[in-house]
This record gives structure tokens, C-alpha cells and sequence, in this order.
């Protein structure tokens, strides 16, 4: 493929707006690791006996000269797929990425209903509340994966997770874990409530501190006298993560079971989104670990 204005080529390009993506039901992947991702959850899916997860993959030949994997995964016969070699001014063409990195997949939707996560029995649960920016979504949903959380949640007030940026920040990691979008934080807090799962809210000015409660779970693990706590980092949780500038409403802090701060020992103002989000996942998912190795 050599022409940037050829009828496919703006099909492609058209899935950069949210309302084509929605109406479609579709999104670009985009990048090596991101793609590779992509195929190998297409790949399962298809071996599992569910749908198709790629539609077209196109990559340049230097791409595909530096990923031999790629090519091979793409036409693996159990992917039933085709790479089309296009230019860069193609791939230029199809996305807003200033510097396109050679290769990206059309990919259908991958979000989950809630109550399929639910029935999975999950025991760490992100949710993202009025989260604005993409770049710092992609970033907590990449981190949740790494922590080993169940799922993320996206609520009808946050940021598209299929919006290109953020589809790029998670670096792969969307393929990785189930992702609900659309929710409504009441919702969402009362079905992980009944399902027994504890809702903690990450707050600046909880009125518990995360290293606390981190100690509190380290002394149990050695079977230390430790005062009975309401809030054991060990039970299954739902953490819910607000707004980059305002943080949680006042709404979203009074649906937790608890508000829990990350304390900030040196001068910075507060830690940023998905870093905040990063510690708080992981100590939950540690305390999780030893915990289940008790």
C-alpha cells in the first residue's frame, strides 16, 4: 500500500474520532508490543472459541525486518489473518502519532460487562472515576496489570480507554485483563459490595494512611499481635481513583468503606494520578499475596 488517500487508508484513519470508533465498535492499536499484544489475545480468543479481536494488520518493511515474530504470529493459520505491507507515509496517514512506529492493528472492541467480572470472583478491582486524561488512564490500567489486578473499570465520566493515547500508554496491557467501561460508580460499588469485596478510596485526606495499613498486614503475615482493623489490605478491594486536579467528589468518598492516603514524606504538593494509583494497587496486591500464602 503506497497511497495515503486511498478509500482504505481513511477508512483506517477515521477510527481516530470517538464517534467512528463507537459507531464501528472498533479501535487502532498501534507500535510493536502493543500489536503483539493484540494477536496473541486474538490468537486465544479465536482458540477458545470466541470472536475475532484483529480485523487488519498493516506494518511497513522495516517493521517487519526488525519484528520477525510479528509477521510470523499475524499469519500463524491460527490467526487467520494477513499483514499488508504499507508505506510510512500510509501508516503516517492512518494515525495522529507525530512519529508512527511502523506497524498497527484494527482491533474490535475488547471491554467486558461488569457483572462478567464479578461472577469471576475477583479480589483487586480498579476503578477510575472522572479521570480525564488519556495518557494517565493507559499509564493505571498498564500499572493494574503489572499489580495482578482482576480488572479496570472506567466510568461513563472518564476518558475513552480506546482513545489512541490511551490505547498507546497501556503499552499492550489492555489485551492483558478485563476492562469494563461505561460504568456508574454506584453501581459498581454496590455489586462488588454484596459480592463481599471492601471499597477503599484513594484520598489525599483519608483519614487512614496506606504505610499503616501496610505495616498492620506485614505484622499479621508473622503472626503478630496486631489491634483488629476494619481495613485489612488483605481482603478483596475495589479501589476507586478520581480526578487528576480534583480527586474524588464528595459523592464518590462517601459510597468507600474507607478513604486511605498515600503519604507524601517529601515537598512534592501530592504524587500523580497513576503513580498514587501504582503504590495502592501494589500494596494491596502484596498483602494479597502473603496473605494467600498463609
Amino acid at each position: 500500500m503506497t497511497n495515503p488517500r486511498a478509500d482504505r487508508v481513511r477508512d483506517v484513519a477515521k477510527l481516530a474520532g470517538r464517534p467512528v470508533r463507537f459507531k464501528r465498535g472498533q479501535f487502532l492499536a498501534e507500535g510493536p508490543q502493543a500489536v503483539r499484544e493484540a494477536l496473541r489475545a486474538h490468537r486465544d480468543a479465536l482458540a477458545a472459541g470466541g470472536s475475532e479481536l484483529v480485523t487488519d494488520v498493516y506494518a511497513s518493511l522495516e517493521c517487519l525486518k526488525k519484528n520477525a515474530d510479528l509477521l510470523e504470529l499475524a499469519e500463524d493459520p491460527a490467526c487467520r489473518l494477513h499483514v499488508r505491507v504499507a508505506s510510512e507515509l500510509v501508516l503516517e496517514a492512518m494515525t495522529e502519532t507525530v512519529t508512527p512506529q511502523g506497524i498497527l492493528a484494527v482491533c474490535n472492541f475488547v471491554d467486558v460487562p461488569l457483572e462478567q467480572v464479578i461472577a469471576g470472583k475477583p479480589r483487586l478491582i480498579a476503578v477510575l472515576c472522572q479521570v480525564r486524561d488519556p495518557g494517565n488512564a493507559g499509564t493505571l490500567l498498564r500499572a493494574a496489570d503489572a499489580a495482578g489486578a482482576d480488572a479496570v473499570v472506567f466510568t461513563a465520566s472518564s476518558v475513552d480507554i480506546y482513545n489512541p493515547k490511551a490505547v498507546r500508554s497501556t503499552v499492550g496491557s489492555l489485551f492483558h485483563l478485563p476492562v469494563v467501561t461505561g460504568a456508574g460508580v454506584g453501581d459498581v460499588v454496590g455489586k462488588c459490595k454484596a459480592a463481599g469485596m471492601m471499597v477503599l478510596a484513594a484520598d489525599g485526606y483519608g483519614h487512614l494512611n496506606l504505610d499503616d495499613l501496610q505495616d498492620e498486614s506485614a505484622a499479621r503475615g508473622f503472626d503478630q499481635e496486631v489491634p483488629e482493623s476494619e481495613c485489612e489490605l488483605e481482603t478483596p478491594t475495589v479501589w476507586l481513583f478520581g480526578n487528576e486536579a480534583q480527586g474524588l467528589s464528595d459523592d464518590e468518598l462517601m459510597q468507600a468503606d474507607h478513604r486511605v492516603a498515600v503519604p507524601v514524606y517529601g515537598s512534592a504538593e501530592s504524587l500523580n494520578l497513576a503513580t498514587a494509583a501504582t503504590v495502592c494497587l501494589y500494596a494491596s496486591a502484596r498483602a494479597q499475596r502473603r496473605g494467600g500464602e498463609q
